[in-house]
């Protein structure tokens, strides 16, 4: 089966059904991993489950085909070269089976047969070397051809301690290896040459193809049910190290993922959007693919591939290695104060403070005292419109306002910064009012009291489960000392105020919450040991008393902190 579509003058779409031996033998395709895709990563259970299903499809000893699925490839018109965008792990562990069969058959014509799926022979009277079918990213693919495609190695494959594989990609093809080598042994000769003719003749694969790398992307994210797909930083990848000089493809396409570990896949791909928005000052209104490129990417293509990674990609990256591990150190005590801020804007319930974070540890990183006022004028900021529930738009659009100020020079004095009268009078009345009832905000603000409490800016706050709670419970018994003591009308005025919260760490305990003022202190507000973790709660233990008075003074003061400290 085979067709193909014609959209347009520039956008060829192929696609056709395909017997693996004619496949990896027609010279149509030379099969590469690029490198910007993943790294192979099925393990042993993947790579005998396709043991098993073709061992199945043999047991059932009928002439039907076998599927094994699609590939996609970015592949141009009556060009050999197929980049693998979506089938890496199947074909992979197609090589690695057929290699594995081919040392293990004894008869040569058959071993020759089945290497030919595995590398094209060479010509001699046209002065052409033999060729592997598919080559590897180029980290592993030495080791690949070395071990895995080079007649009879497959053998000292197995035997490979720790020491010699320097990647997850060739541990997994060694353990992979011994796995189906283990089950493949138990075979007979007869056995063994039924399943690569099941594999050459009757198992087939969809091949799908396309030139462009954004189409094949499209058309593997919607076939791909349950691989890994590919995210818009793989895609910049493959423009940025195709934009590099081919001796120097390896060294920058290294570090490219040696930052990519550092950080983690998942926040390494979020740094494309942060600067993308430090870079563009404005809100992203399209699809990353679209508008990085357009924004940042382009002005270092078509030519300057390394220059991205240098001036750009790095800087950015370690600054936020360091913003996520908030472990600077040096002499100069505002040091430790960086990290204390950096661990307290990290407790909001949103990330788009982080390019402007990140923008002043890549342009100040070399001064703390600078970042300590950057980030006490940043967090006020954030602060104030976590409490005010600033929707994102809004919010992130204050934060283009400061990155377009603090390009243009204006560093702490930047207008963005400041909170307008408005802002101040609306912030003094959140935190005034029943903040228990704002769920998003609430943690925030007890966590940052708290801090304040304790006199020390950068309290931890490490534990695994952080509780507010209420002193005065929400629902007090009607045979309760709360219920003498607050009226219905002073219930409802405080309950849910600052001045009846505090912190606990601990799951909340809905019988402990009904426990009358004295019971409460000595069984429920404090550790094992006989004393709160949080100063919040130290100050709650101190009074001897718990009443309507209590709490509007406590109320009067904890606002008042916060009013100091964020200069409302």
């Amino acid at each position: 089966m085979k067709g193909h579509l014609v959209a347009g003058e520039t956008r060829r779409l192929e696609a056709a059904e395909i017997s693996v031996g004619r496949l990896l033998t027609s010279g149509d395709f030379e099969f590469v991993i690029p490198e910007y895709q993943r790294p192979y990563a099925w393990g042993a259970e993947e790579s005998l489950q396709l043991l098993s299903d073709l061992l199945g499809a043999l047991e059932r000893d009928t002439d039907e085909p076998y599927f094994l699925g699609s590939i996609v490839l970015v592949k141009s018109p009556n060009v050999a070269r197929s980049e693998v965008i979506d089938g890496q792990q199947r074909i992979t562990t197609l090589t690695l089976l057929l290699s594995l069969l081919r040392d293990l058959v004894a008869n040569e014509d058959l071993r020759r047969s089945i290497h030919d799926l595995i590398e094209k022979p060479a010509v001699e009277w046209d002065n052409q070397p033999a060729r592997p079918r598919l080559k590897l990213r180029p980290r592993d693919n030495q080791f690949f051809y070395d071990y895995v495609q080079t007649v009879g190695n497959t053998a000292r494959l197995i035997e490979l301690s720790d020491n010699i594989p320097e990647t997850d990609s060739q541990r997994g093809l060694r353990d992979n290896a011994k796995a189906l080598h283990a089950e493949l042994v138990q075979l007979s000769a007869e056995r063994l040459k039924d399943l690569f003719r099941l594999i050459a003749g009757r198992a087939f694969l969809v091949t799908v193809s396309t030139p462009d790398l954004n189409s094949a992307y499209r058309i593997f994210s919607v076939m791909n049910a349950r691989g890994l797909p590919l995210s818009p930083q793989d895609i910049f990848k493959s423009q940025v190290i195709g934009a590099i000089d081919e001796h120097e493809k390896q060294h920058y396409a290294d570090r490219w993922e040696h930052l990519e570990e550092s950080l983690g896949r998942d926040e390494f791909g979020d740094l494309f959007l942060y600067i993308r928005a430090i870079k563009a000052r404005t809100r992203g209104v399209k699809s990353l693919l679209q508008e990085f490129p357009e924004q940042v990417l382009n002005t270092y293509l078509p030519d300057n591939g390394s220059g991205f990674i240098r001036e750009v990609l790095e800087p950015y990256a370690r600054a936020d290695i360091r913003l996520l591990a908030q472990d600077f150190q040096g002499e100069d005590p505002h040091w430790e104060q960086v990290n204390h801020w950096l661990k307290r804007l990290d407790q909001l319930d949103n990330d788009d403070w982080r390019p402007p974070a990140l923008w002043a540890l890549t342009e100040h990183g070399e001064d703390p005292e600078f970042l300590v006022d950057f980030f006490a004028k940043l967090e006020r900021l954030a602060a104030s419109m976590l409490v005010r529930r600033v929707y994102a738009t809004p919010r992130q659009l204050r934060y283009m306002e400061l990155l377009k100020q603090l390009a243009d020079g204006l560093g702490l004095e930047a207008p963005a910064f400041e909170l307008t009268e408005s802002e101040r009078a609306e912030t003094r009345d959140r935190i005034d009012g029943e903040i228990y009832l704002a769920t998003r905000v609430r943690r925030y603000v007890l966590l940052r009291l708290d801090s304040i409490l304790a006199k020390d800016p950068g309290a931890s706050y490490d534990h695994r489960i952080i509780t507010v709670e209420h002193v005065l419970p929400q629902s007090p018994a009607q045979d309760s000392q709360w219920v003498r003591d607050f009226t219905e009308d002073e219930t409802a005025t405080w309950t849910h105020r600052l001045g009846n919260l505090l912190l606990l760490n601990r799951i909340s305990n809905s019988r402990a919450q009904n426990f009358d003022f004295d019971v409460k202190k000595d069984k429920y507000f404090t550790s094992g040991k006989g004393v709160a973790v949080f100063a919040l709660t130290t100050q709650v233990l101190a009074e001897p008393v718990w009443t309507p008075e209590v709490v509007e003074r406590r109320q009067e003061e904890l606002v008042g902190l916060l009013v100091k400290e964020w200069q409302l």
